[in-house]
C-alpha cells in the first residue's frame, strides 16, 4: 500500500499558454472572502494551543541579514531545534517540537548544516535574491553551490518583468531549468507578488512556476514594500488547488514576510484548512517564512501553561 504521508515530488507540465490565459480571479470576492476568515475564526484553551503548535511546526525560522554572523546562525539553529522551553512544551504534551527548516544565505548554509546534523532541513536563498537580477549563469550557479553546500531546499527567486511583461513561455524556461539545478533538493518559487500587480498576474505566475516543477510556490522575499496578505494567499492556494486537479500533484505553500503574530498565523492555517484540506498542514506542504513570529507564538503558550505573558525579549530568536 501507498504511503499516503510520502507524496510524489512534483514533477510539472509541458508549458501550455492555453492554461495561463485562461486564468480568471474575481479580485473584490477575493478581498472579501480573505476578509471573511479571521472574523469567523476563534480559538479559545487547547484548540488555540493546538494551533500555535502546528504553526511552530511549519515555520521556516529564518535570517537574512547582511550582518548575519556564524554564531548567530549556531543560535537560530539551536532554537529551531528547541523552540519553546523545555517546562512549556512538556506541560503541553509536545516535549519534541521543532520548527520546520533553517533558513540562511548560502554562505552560512555550511554553518547550518553543522549545527543542525541533519535534524532539520536547511533550506538556503538563491538566485540574486531578493532582486533576481544577477546573469542567468550565475544564478544557477548559486543554485548547484547551495545544493553541494548541503542545503536540501532552495528558494529561488522569479524573474518579475517576465510577469509584468507577459512573458510566460520565459518563466517558464528559466524556472524549469532552476528546478533541474535544484536536483534533488526542493525549490521554493518566490514570486514576490507585492511587484506582480494584479491577482490575476499573481495566479498566472503560480500556475506558471508549478508546471515548471516548483516543489512550493512563496509569497515574497520579505524584503518587499508588500509581502504576504490574506488575498494573495488565497489566490495561491487556489492555484495550487487548480494545478492539483490538472496534473495529479500537490505543492506546498509559504506566505513570507508580514506574518509576525500568533493570531495571524492561526488566520493563515485556517484558511489553508478550508482551501486546501488538512494534508497541507503538515511541513512538506506548509511553511511560515518568519522570524519574529515564533517569539509571539511562544509568548501565547507560556501565557497558556501559566497565566501570565512575559516581555517579549525573554524571547529572542537569534
Amino acid at each position: 500500500m501507498t504511503d499516503p504521508t510520502h507524496l510524489p515530488r512534483n514533477a510539472g507540465l509541458p508549458f501550455d499558454p492555453a492554461v495561463v490565459e485562461a486564468v480568471r480571479v474575481n479580485t473584490p470576492a477575493t478581498i472579501r472572502r480573505a476578509g471573511g476568515i479571521a472574523a469567523r475564526r476563534s480559538l479559545k484553551k487547547d484548540w488555540q494551543t493546538a494551533w500555535l503548535a502546528r504553526a511552530i511546526s511549519v515555520i521556516d525560522l529564518t535570517t537574512l541579514a547582511g550582518d548575519d554572523t556564524p554564531s548567530r546562525v549556531r543560535r537560530l539553529c539551536a532554537k529551531a531545534l528547541a523552540p519553546v522551553r523545555g517546562d512549556i512544551l512538556d506541560a503541553i504534551g509536545l516535549p519534541d517540537l521543532t520548527v520546520g527548516a533553517v533558513c540562511v544565505y548560502h554562505e552560512m548554509v555550511p554553518v547550518a548544516v553543522e549545527a543542525l546534523q541533519g535534524q532539520l532541513p536547511v533550506a538556503a536563498v538563491s538566485t540574486g535574491f531578493p532582486a533576481g537580477l544577477s546573469p542567468f549563469a550565475q544564478r544557477l550557479q548559486e543554485i548547484e553551490a547551495s545544493v553541494a553546500a548541503g542545503a536540501t531546499e532552495i528558494d529561488i527567486v522569479i524573474s518579475r518583468r517576465h510577469v509584468l511583461t507577459g512573458d510566460w513561455a520565459a518563466l517558464y524556461d528559466e524556472t524549469a531549468r532552476m528546478r533541474a539545478a535544484c536536483g534533488d533538493a526542493h525549490m521554493k518559487a518566490i514570486l514576490a507578488t507585492g511587484e506582480l500587480g494584479p491577482l490575476k498576474n499573481v495566479m498566472k505566475a503560480s500556475f506558471v512556476a508549478m508546471m515548471a516543477g516548483a516543489d512550493f510556490i512563496k509569497t515574497s522575499t520579505g524584503k518587499e514594500s508588500v509581502n504576504a496578505t490574506l488575498p494573495v494567499s488565497l489566490t495561491m492556494m487556489r492555484a495550487i488547488r487548480g494545478y492539483e486537479a490538472m496534473s495529479g500533484f500537490k505543492v506546498g505553500y509559504k506566505p513570507a514576510g508580514g506574518v509576525s503574530k500568533a493570531k495571524d498565523a492561526v488566520t493563515y492555517l485556517a484558511l489553508l484548512k478550508d482551501e486546501l484540506g488538512d494534508r497541507w498542514l503538515r511541513p512538506d506542504l506548509f511553511r511560515f517564512g518568519a522570524s519574529s513570529l515564533l517569539g509571539d507564538i511562544e509568548r501565547q503558550l507560556e501565557h497558556a501553561v501559566t497565566g501570565r505573558y512575559s516581555a517579549a525579549y525573554r524571547h529572542a530568536v537569534g
